[in-house]
């Protein structure tokens, strides 16, 4: 299923005081093969063409962050070349936390109050004097989030952000943040198959009124360097088979419909491939197929 199907066939939500179509683009694949090794950079033409077309599909929220990079490309700069000026109704959501440093290599996770230098990054590279939205990435040495939350905090009250977001966390950090700030949106690995930890933050999301946006929910295990898995699950197969689609748009679909906060952000730097998980908005699964992918 490829076709003009624009990304609002998804519906919308709100972020805050943003409302976006629940179908959008992760920008990690736009640098490499992934954005957690040094893999051969795509084409950057194409990569801009991709953000650009996305736009033109109806896509209006953006997943980026500075430390998406590969040689000689840069997520971040991407998107500012291709779309800058930005539309009025785009949001762009990125992440802290986590650095590199120039070679690539991973640097310790960052402190509270370092968070300010790389919002400051994400501001530089994107062209912008705000952002719209940013997640605190959390890693798994950092027990607490509350001091971070709080230094993000800080920068919304000082006009440098719109809204805080949070990643990679189980439902005692949300509350935990929660006690500190507003938060609007979540940002977990999820996808067919999730542990039931998973759905629970999902579940907690939802109680809240908070988005839930999962990551790797199409790539599936091996996602971080850049490989999907090599076999698929035979009821995917059989759903995808059943609506003339590819597995991918099956596992975008099955996100679609795991509640209306929850949104998509599947990656690609290849149009075609764009066209199809925008195109997969507008898929509905039957409850009987619902019921097969969960079994």
């Amino acid at each position: 299923m490829t076709s003009m199907i624009s990304a609002d066939a998804a519906g919308t939500w709100r972020l805050g005081d943003m409302t976006v179509n629940r179908l959008g683009l992760g920008t990690m694949r736009l640098t490499g093969s992934a954005a957690f090794d040094l893999g051969t950079p795509r084409d950057r033409d194409q990569s801009i063409r991709v953000l650009r077309r996305a736009v033109e599909l109806g896509v209006n929220h953006l997943d980026t962050a500075a430390f998406y990079f590969s040689p000689l490309r840069s997520a971040n700069e991407l998107v500012n070349t291709a779309l800058a000026p930005y539309p009025d109704d785009l949001v762009i959501a990125t992440k802290v936390g986590p650095g590199r440093d120039a070679s690539g290599a991973w640097l310790p996770p960052a402190r509270p109050e370092e968070l300010r230098g790389q919002v400051e990054e994400n501001l530089r590279q994107l062209g912008r004097d705000h952002l719209d939205l940013v997640y605190f990435r959390r890693m798994p040495t950092i027990a607490s989030v509350s001091e971070h939350v709080g230094a993000l905090a800080d920068l919304r009250d000082a006009g440098m952000i719109r809204h805080i977001g949070l990643s990679a966390v189980d439902p005692r950090h949300l509350a935990e943040a929660l006690s500190v700030a507003p938060v609007v949106s979540v940002q977990n690995r999820y996808g067919i198959g999730a542990s039931s930890q998973s759905s629970d933050v999902l579940a907690r999301c939802g109680e809240h009124g908070i988005a839930f946006v999962p990551f790797f929910a199409v790539a599936g295990s091996g996602a971080e360097r850049g490989r999907s898995a090599s076999t698929e699950d035979e009821a995917v197969l059989q759903v995808a088979e059943a609506h003339g689609v590819s597995s991918a748009q099956v596992r975008i679909a099955w996100t679609l419909e795991q509640g209306p906060h929850v949104l998509a952000i599947p990656g690609t730097g290849d149009p075609v491939h764009l066209e199809e998980n925008v195109a997969a908005a507008a898929i509905r699964l039957t409850p009987d197929e619902l019921a097969l992918l969960a079994a």
